[in-house]
Protein backbone atom coordinates (compact mmCIF):
# COMPACT_ATOMS: atom_id res chain seq x y z
CA UNK A 1 0.00 0.00 0.00
CA UNK A 2 1.10 3.29 -0.55
CA UNK A 3 0.97 5.89 1.72
CA UNK A 4 0.63 9.84 1.99
CA UNK A 5 2.11 11.92 5.01
CA UNK A 6 1.16 15.42 5.65
CA UNK A 7 2.83 17.66 8.74
CA UNK A 8 2.14 21.09 8.92
CA UNK A 9 2.64 23.89 11.47
CA UNK A 10 -0.87 22.71 13.36
CA UNK A 11 -2.55 19.70 12.96
CA UNK A 12 -6.19 20.51 13.63
CA UNK A 13 -7.95 16.46 14.28
CA UNK A 14 -11.55 17.97 14.11
CA UNK A 15 -10.93 17.66 18.26
CA UNK A 16 -7.90 19.14 19.29
CA UNK A 17 -4.94 21.22 17.89
CA UNK A 18 -1.85 19.15 17.42
CA UNK A 19 1.96 21.10 16.66
CA UNK A 20 4.18 20.23 14.06
CA UNK A 21 5.77 17.46 15.54
CA UNK A 22 2.31 15.35 14.33
CA UNK A 23 2.26 13.46 10.64
CA UNK A 24 -0.91 12.85 9.21
CA UNK A 25 -0.32 9.49 7.35
CA UNK A 26 -3.49 8.75 5.03
CA UNK A 27 -3.44 5.88 2.08
CA UNK A 28 -3.30 7.56 -1.64
CA UNK A 29 -6.40 8.07 -1.52
CA UNK A 30 -7.40 10.28 1.09
CA UNK A 31 -8.71 7.60 3.78
CA UNK A 32 -6.83 8.31 6.98
CA UNK A 33 -4.32 5.63 8.60
CA UNK A 34 -3.18 7.29 11.69
CA UNK A 35 -1.55 10.18 13.09
CA UNK A 36 1.81 9.55 14.96
CA UNK A 37 4.90 11.61 16.02
CA UNK A 38 7.32 12.17 13.62
CA UNK A 39 9.97 10.15 14.65
CA UNK A 40 7.96 7.13 13.81
CA UNK A 41 6.75 8.53 10.89
CA UNK A 42 9.78 7.53 8.17
CA UNK A 43 10.86 9.69 5.35
CA UNK A 44 8.71 11.25 2.43
CA UNK A 45 7.12 13.40 4.83
CA UNK A 46 5.36 16.62 2.58
CA UNK A 47 6.35 19.38 4.69
CA UNK A 48 3.47 22.12 4.43
CA UNK A 49 2.98 25.85 5.90
CA UNK A 50 -0.56 26.54 7.89
CA UNK A 51 -3.39 24.50 9.64
CA UNK A 52 -4.04 21.30 8.53
CA UNK A 53 -7.74 20.66 9.05
CA UNK A 54 -10.60 18.01 7.66
CA UNK A 55 -12.84 19.69 4.72
CA UNK A 56 -15.37 22.04 5.70
CA UNK A 57 -18.88 21.29 6.67
CA UNK A 58 -21.49 23.97 5.23
CA UNK A 59 -24.56 23.06 6.86
CA UNK A 60 -26.91 25.62 5.28
CA UNK A 61 -27.11 27.01 1.47
CA UNK A 62 -29.22 27.54 -0.94
CA UNK A 63 -27.28 26.58 -3.78
CA UNK A 64 -30.09 26.76 -6.40
CA UNK A 65 -30.10 30.72 -5.63
CA UNK A 66 -27.08 31.05 -7.42
CA UNK A 67 -27.82 33.52 -9.87
CA UNK A 68 -29.12 36.16 -7.57
CA UNK A 69 -25.45 36.83 -6.45
CA UNK A 70 -25.56 40.74 -6.21
CA UNK A 71 -29.09 41.42 -7.72
CA UNK A 72 -30.42 42.42 -4.06
CA UNK A 73 -29.18 45.03 -1.99
CA UNK A 74 -27.50 44.39 1.08
CA UNK A 75 -29.64 45.57 4.61
CA UNK A 76 -32.95 45.28 2.44
CA UNK A 77 -34.35 43.43 6.22
CA UNK A 78 -35.63 40.14 5.93
CA UNK A 79 -39.16 40.78 4.84
CA UNK A 80 -37.76 43.10 1.69
CA UNK A 81 -35.55 40.22 1.45
CA UNK A 82 -38.01 37.42 1.14
CA UNK A 83 -40.24 39.31 -1.13
CA UNK A 84 -37.43 40.12 -3.40
CA UNK A 85 -36.03 36.38 -3.74
CA UNK A 86 -39.88 35.28 -4.51
CA UNK A 87 -40.80 37.72 -7.01
CA UNK A 88 -37.35 37.81 -8.82
CA UNK A 89 -35.64 34.78 -8.49
CA UNK A 90 -37.13 33.52 -11.97
CA UNK A 91 -34.26 33.30 -14.60
CA UNK A 92 -33.91 31.48 -17.82
CA UNK A 93 -32.82 27.71 -16.77
CA UNK A 94 -29.47 27.65 -18.52
CA UNK A 95 -28.41 30.85 -16.62
CA UNK A 96 -29.62 28.87 -13.15
CA UNK A 97 -27.86 25.73 -14.44
CA UNK A 98 -24.66 27.52 -14.76
CA UNK A 99 -24.58 29.69 -11.94
CA UNK A 100 -25.18 26.52 -9.51
CA UNK A 101 -22.28 25.33 -11.24
CA UNK A 102 -19.49 27.95 -10.47
CA UNK A 103 -20.69 28.23 -6.98
CA UNK A 104 -20.87 24.80 -6.25
CA UNK A 105 -16.61 25.02 -7.60
CA UNK A 106 -16.63 27.76 -5.65
CA UNK A 107 -16.94 25.86 -2.12
CA UNK A 108 -14.96 22.62 -3.63
CA UNK A 109 -12.44 25.49 -4.14
CA UNK A 110 -13.16 26.57 -0.64
CA UNK A 111 -12.03 23.45 1.20
CA UNK A 112 -16.22 22.73 1.55
CA UNK A 113 -16.51 18.79 1.34
CA UNK A 114 -20.43 18.99 2.58
CA UNK A 115 -23.08 20.75 1.57
CA UNK A 116 -26.71 20.92 3.72
CA UNK A 117 -28.44 22.18 0.83
CA UNK A 118 -32.19 24.02 0.51
CA UNK A 119 -33.78 23.06 -2.28
CA UNK A 120 -37.82 24.08 -3.10
CA UNK A 121 -37.37 23.01 -6.96
CA UNK A 122 -34.78 20.51 -8.99
CA UNK A 123 -32.57 22.50 -10.56
CA UNK A 124 -29.69 21.40 -8.64
CA UNK A 125 -30.09 18.00 -9.27
CA UNK A 126 -28.02 17.88 -12.36
CA UNK A 127 -25.18 19.23 -10.78
CA UNK A 128 -25.74 17.37 -8.10
CA UNK A 129 -25.48 13.53 -9.77
CA UNK A 130 -21.93 14.64 -10.84
CA UNK A 131 -21.08 13.65 -7.20
CA UNK A 132 -18.91 16.37 -6.07
CA UNK A 133 -20.01 17.19 -3.10
CA UNK A 134 -21.43 14.94 -0.21
CA UNK A 135 -25.08 16.82 -0.20
CA UNK A 136 -27.85 16.30 2.66
CA UNK A 137 -31.01 17.83 0.64
CA UNK A 138 -33.59 19.81 2.36
CA UNK A 139 -36.78 19.21 0.16
CA UNK A 140 -38.13 22.91 1.67
CA UNK A 141 -42.04 22.98 2.22
CA UNK A 142 -43.81 26.10 2.73
CA UNK A 143 -47.29 26.91 2.77
CA UNK A 144 -48.87 29.39 4.99
CA UNK A 145 -52.47 29.63 4.28
CA UNK A 146 -54.08 26.30 5.16
CA UNK A 147 -56.18 25.98 2.19
CA UNK A 148 -53.22 25.12 0.53
CA UNK A 149 -51.18 22.86 2.37
CA UNK A 150 -52.08 19.47 0.64
CA UNK A 151 -50.71 21.60 -2.71
CA UNK A 152 -47.57 22.80 -1.07
CA UNK A 153 -46.87 19.34 0.26
CA UNK A 154 -47.66 17.13 -2.90
CA UNK A 155 -44.96 19.74 -4.73
CA UNK A 156 -42.73 19.11 -2.34
CA UNK A 157 -43.19 15.43 -2.23
CA UNK A 158 -42.63 15.15 -5.55
CA UNK A 159 -39.07 17.14 -5.11
CA UNK A 160 -38.02 14.66 -2.86
CA UNK A 161 -38.94 11.69 -4.80
CA UNK A 162 -36.64 13.10 -7.50
CA UNK A 163 -33.86 13.55 -4.98
CA UNK A 164 -34.54 10.06 -4.05
CA UNK A 165 -33.83 8.60 -7.31
CA UNK A 166 -29.72 9.42 -6.79
CA UNK A 167 -28.56 5.92 -6.35
CA UNK A 168 -25.13 4.14 -5.66
CA UNK A 169 -23.67 7.64 -5.53
CA UNK A 170 -20.17 7.72 -4.54
CA UNK A 171 -20.40 10.44 -1.88
CA UNK A 172 -23.37 10.14 0.37
CA UNK A 173 -26.69 11.93 -0.48
CA UNK A 174 -29.70 12.09 2.00
CA UNK A 175 -32.72 13.84 1.53
CA UNK A 176 -35.83 14.86 3.91
CA UNK A 177 -38.93 17.11 3.79
CA UNK A 178 -37.78 20.66 6.08
CA UNK A 179 -40.58 23.54 6.52
CA UNK A 180 -39.01 27.18 6.01
CA UNK A 181 -40.29 29.12 8.99
CA UNK A 182 -42.42 29.10 11.69
CA UNK A 183 -43.95 32.26 10.03
CA UNK A 184 -44.52 30.60 6.45
CA UNK A 185 -45.65 26.57 7.55
CA UNK A 186 -49.66 26.00 8.75
CA UNK A 187 -50.26 23.46 11.18
CA UNK A 188 -52.12 21.53 8.72
CA UNK A 189 -48.72 20.94 6.54
CA UNK A 190 -47.10 20.70 9.51
CA UNK A 191 -49.05 17.53 10.25
CA UNK A 192 -48.38 16.43 6.24
CA UNK A 193 -44.33 16.90 6.26
CA UNK A 194 -43.69 15.44 10.27
CA UNK A 195 -43.21 11.95 8.71
CA UNK A 196 -40.52 12.30 6.29
CA UNK A 197 -38.38 13.77 8.76
CA UNK A 198 -38.92 11.05 10.97
CA UNK A 199 -35.89 10.05 12.44
CA UNK A 200 -33.65 12.07 9.87
CA UNK A 201 -32.32 15.80 10.03
CA UNK A 202 -34.56 18.37 9.57
CA UNK A 203 -33.88 22.28 9.48
CA UNK A 204 -35.35 25.42 9.89
CA UNK A 205 -34.88 29.08 9.68
CA UNK A 206 -35.44 30.26 12.81
CA UNK A 207 -35.60 33.93 15.04
CA UNK A 208 -33.66 35.59 11.81
CA UNK A 209 -35.57 38.67 12.47
CA UNK A 210 -37.06 40.55 15.53
CA UNK A 211 -40.44 41.10 13.87
CA UNK A 212 -40.82 37.21 13.60
CA UNK A 213 -41.24 36.90 17.58
CA UNK A 214 -43.14 39.99 17.88
CA UNK A 215 -45.74 38.54 15.27
CA UNK A 216 -45.79 35.27 17.33
CA UNK A 217 -46.44 36.89 20.92
CA UNK A 218 -48.98 40.00 19.38
CA UNK A 219 -49.76 39.42 15.81
CA UNK A 220 -48.12 42.55 14.78
CA UNK A 221 -44.95 43.98 13.44
CA UNK A 222 -43.41 44.03 10.01
CA UNK A 223 -44.73 40.40 8.74
CA UNK A 224 -48.34 41.85 8.27
CA UNK A 225 -46.78 44.30 5.97
CA UNK A 226 -44.87 40.96 3.94
CA UNK A 227 -48.49 39.07 3.86
CA UNK A 228 -49.89 41.54 2.55
CA UNK A 229 -47.35 42.18 -0.19
CA UNK A 230 -48.01 38.82 -1.10
CA UNK A 231 -51.83 39.21 -0.81
CA UNK A 232 -52.29 36.31 1.89
CA UNK A 233 -55.41 36.94 3.78
CA UNK A 234 -53.50 36.29 7.32
CA UNK A 235 -56.98 36.97 9.53
CA UNK A 236 -57.04 33.10 10.63
CA UNK A 237 -53.83 33.67 12.56
CA UNK A 238 -54.52 34.11 16.21
CA UNK A 239 -50.85 34.81 18.21
CA UNK A 240 -49.43 31.88 21.06
CA UNK A 241 -47.91 35.05 23.06
CA UNK A 242 -45.05 33.01 22.82
CA UNK A 243 -41.49 33.37 20.66
CA UNK A 244 -41.78 31.27 17.04
CA UNK A 245 -39.66 29.12 18.12
CA UNK A 246 -41.21 28.18 21.20
CA UNK A 247 -44.48 27.88 19.37
CA UNK A 248 -43.47 25.15 16.81
CA UNK A 249 -41.09 23.59 18.88
CA UNK A 250 -43.47 20.45 19.12
CA UNK A 251 -43.75 20.25 15.32
CA UNK A 252 -40.34 19.27 15.11
CA UNK A 253 -41.42 15.61 17.05
CA UNK A 254 -39.65 12.30 15.58
CA UNK A 255 -36.79 14.40 13.66
CA UNK A 256 -33.31 12.79 15.24
CA UNK A 257 -31.80 15.97 14.84
CA UNK A 258 -32.71 19.66 14.08
CA UNK A 259 -30.74 22.76 12.63
CA UNK A 260 -32.18 25.94 13.44
CA UNK A 261 -30.32 28.45 10.85
CA UNK A 262 -29.58 32.07 11.89
CA UNK A 263 -30.95 32.36 15.71
CA UNK A 264 -29.84 35.91 14.92
CA UNK A 265 -32.38 37.04 17.96
CA UNK A 266 -32.77 33.53 19.92
CA UNK A 267 -33.12 34.75 23.24
CA UNK A 268 -32.10 32.41 26.63
CA UNK A 269 -35.65 31.52 27.04
CA UNK A 270 -35.89 29.96 23.86
CA UNK A 271 -32.17 27.86 24.56
CA UNK A 272 -33.45 26.81 27.98
CA UNK A 273 -37.13 25.83 26.46
CA UNK A 274 -35.29 23.75 23.47
CA UNK A 275 -32.55 22.38 26.13
CA UNK A 276 -35.47 20.57 28.21
CA UNK A 277 -37.46 19.77 25.25
CA UNK A 278 -34.19 18.15 23.82
CA UNK A 279 -33.85 15.92 27.37
CA UNK A 280 -37.14 14.91 27.22
CA UNK A 281 -37.38 13.68 23.78
CA UNK A 282 -33.44 12.95 22.82
CA UNK A 283 -33.51 14.66 20.05
CA UNK A 284 -30.35 16.58 18.88
CA UNK A 285 -30.42 20.15 18.38
CA UNK A 286 -27.86 22.21 16.21
CA UNK A 287 -27.47 26.25 15.92
CA UNK A 288 -26.14 27.17 12.34
CA UNK A 289 -24.44 30.28 12.30
CA UNK A 290 -24.20 32.36 9.19
CA UNK A 291 -23.21 36.00 10.03
CA UNK A 292 -22.10 37.01 6.93
CA UNK A 293 -25.83 36.69 5.73
CA UNK A 294 -27.21 38.32 8.63
CA UNK A 295 -24.94 40.78 7.98
CA UNK A 296 -25.92 41.34 4.63
CA UNK A 297 -30.16 41.64 5.58
CA UNK A 298 -30.52 42.51 9.13
CA UNK A 299 -26.91 44.05 9.58
CA UNK A 300 -26.98 41.78 12.92
CA UNK A 301 -25.46 39.40 14.00
CA UNK A 302 -26.70 36.54 16.39
CA UNK A 303 -26.03 35.64 20.02
CA UNK A 304 -22.79 34.24 19.52
CA UNK A 305 -21.54 34.59 23.35
CA UNK A 306 -25.27 33.76 24.79
CA UNK A 307 -25.20 30.25 22.78
CA UNK A 308 -21.38 29.38 23.56
CA UNK A 309 -22.36 30.12 27.50
CA UNK A 310 -25.53 27.35 27.31
CA UNK A 311 -22.69 24.97 25.45
CA UNK A 312 -24.97 24.96 22.11
CA UNK A 313 -24.18 22.51 19.59
CA UNK A 314 -22.70 25.04 17.03
CA UNK A 315 -22.23 24.82 13.25
CA UNK A 316 -21.57 27.09 10.25
CA UNK A 317 -23.13 27.78 7.26
CA UNK A 318 -23.06 30.11 4.10
CA UNK A 319 -26.52 30.85 3.34
CA UNK A 320 -27.26 31.83 -0.60
CA UNK A 321 -25.67 34.00 -3.17
CA UNK A 322 -28.39 36.24 -2.54
CA UNK A 323 -27.38 37.07 0.56
CA UNK A 324 -23.84 36.57 1.13
CA UNK A 325 -20.84 37.84 -0.88
CA UNK A 326 -19.26 34.31 -1.12
CA UNK A 327 -19.56 30.51 -0.23
CA UNK A 328 -16.74 30.21 1.78
CA UNK A 329 -16.95 28.63 5.59
CA UNK A 330 -13.76 30.17 6.46
CA UNK A 331 -15.08 33.35 5.74
CA UNK A 332 -17.61 33.02 8.00
CA UNK A 333 -15.00 31.97 10.64
CA UNK A 334 -13.21 35.06 10.01
CA UNK A 335 -16.25 37.22 10.33
CA UNK A 336 -17.00 35.49 13.50
CA UNK A 337 -13.51 36.31 14.79
CA UNK A 338 -13.74 40.14 13.87
CA UNK A 339 -16.99 40.11 15.91
CA UNK A 340 -16.35 38.23 18.58
CA UNK A 341 -12.35 37.62 19.33
CA UNK A 342 -13.08 35.50 22.74
CA UNK A 343 -14.30 32.37 20.23
CA UNK A 344 -10.78 30.14 20.03
CA UNK A 345 -9.52 28.88 16.28
CA UNK A 346 -10.10 25.53 18.07
CA UNK A 347 -13.99 26.19 18.54
CA UNK A 348 -14.49 27.53 15.61
CA UNK A 349 -13.18 24.63 13.49
CA UNK A 350 -14.96 22.47 15.41
CA UNK A 351 -17.79 23.58 14.60
CA UNK A 352 -16.76 24.03 10.78
CA UNK A 353 -15.67 20.01 10.71
CA UNK A 354 -16.91 17.07 13.57
CA UNK A 355 -19.94 19.30 14.57
CA UNK A 356 -21.30 19.96 11.16
CA UNK A 357 -20.77 16.79 9.57
CA UNK A 358 -22.47 15.29 13.03
CA UNK A 359 -25.61 17.73 12.44
CA UNK A 360 -25.57 16.26 8.48
CA UNK A 361 -24.65 12.70 10.00
CA UNK A 362 -21.96 12.49 8.30
CA UNK A 363 -19.44 11.53 10.99
CA UNK A 364 -19.10 7.87 10.16
CA UNK A 365 -16.89 9.68 7.08
CA UNK A 366 -16.12 13.39 7.29
CA UNK A 367 -15.31 16.16 9.59
CA UNK A 368 -12.00 14.66 12.20
CA UNK A 369 -9.17 12.50 11.03
CA UNK A 370 -10.30 9.42 12.49
CA UNK A 371 -8.79 5.84 10.98
CA UNK A 372 -11.03 4.81 8.20
CA UNK A 373 -12.79 8.40 7.43
CA UNK A 374 -11.64 10.26 4.00
CA UNK A 375 -12.41 13.77 5.31
CA UNK A 376 -10.60 15.74 2.53
CA UNK A 377 -7.78 17.35 3.77
CA UNK A 378 -7.26 21.55 3.85
CA UNK A 379 -4.19 23.54 4.12
CA UNK A 380 -5.44 27.14 5.66
CA UNK A 381 -2.36 29.28 4.57
CA UNK A 382 -1.24 32.67 6.36
CA UNK A 383 -2.03 31.12 9.28
CA UNK A 384 -0.36 33.18 12.75
CA UNK A 385 0.86 30.31 15.23
CA UNK A 386 -2.37 28.24 14.79
CA UNK A 387 -4.78 30.78 14.64
CA UNK A 388 -6.91 32.26 11.44
CA UNK A 389 -6.22 35.79 10.42
CA UNK A 390 -8.07 37.71 8.34
CA UNK A 391 -5.45 36.95 4.96
CA UNK A 392 -6.34 33.69 5.92
CA UNK A 393 -6.76 31.38 2.80
CA UNK A 394 -7.97 27.45 2.14
CA UNK A 395 -6.14 25.10 -0.10
CA UNK A 396 -7.61 21.59 -0.75
CA UNK A 397 -4.40 19.14 -0.56
CA UNK A 398 -6.91 16.32 -1.17
CA UNK A 399 -10.19 16.08 -2.00
CA UNK A 400 -12.12 13.20 -0.40
CA UNK A 401 -13.27 11.34 -3.61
Amino acid sequence: MSYKKYQADFLFTGYEMLTQEHVLITDENGVVIDIVKEAEAGDAIEKLQGILTPGFINCHCHLELSHMKGLIPEKTGLVDFVFKVVTQRHFPEEEILNAIAVAEKEMLDNGIVAVGDICNNTLTLPQKQKQNLHYYNFIEVSGWLPQVANERFERSKRNYNEFAKIQNSKFKIQNALAPHAPYSVSEDLWKLIQPYFQNKTTTIHNQETAFEDEFFKTGNGDFERMYAMMKLDNSFFKPSGKSSMQTVLHNLAGAEKVILVHNTFTKEEDVEKINSYSNITGQQFFYCLCVNANNYIENASPPVAMLRNLNCNMILGTDSLASNWGLSILDEIKAIRKRFPTVTTLELLQWATINGATALSLHDKLGSFEKGKRPGIVLIEQSMQGNITPISTPRTVKYPL
